[in-house]
């Protein structure tokens, strides 16, 4: 019954960004959480300090 199936092709109408624009601030996901934990023992110290 599926043998006769069609699908679809898969890249049609597809972009590739990485070739579209390079941004000049490159973050790797070792930064975001370095930023995400210094910033919530930044919140923690202003919060125990100036409460």
């Amino acid at each position: 019954m599926a043998d006769n199936m069609m699908m679809p092709s898969s890249g049609g109408g597809l972009i590739r960004y990485n070739e579209e624009y390079q941004s000049k601030l490159q973050i790797t996901p070792e930064q975001v959480v370095i930023i995400i934990v210094a910033a919530i023992i930044l919140m923690t110290v202003v919060k125990i300090f100036f409460s």
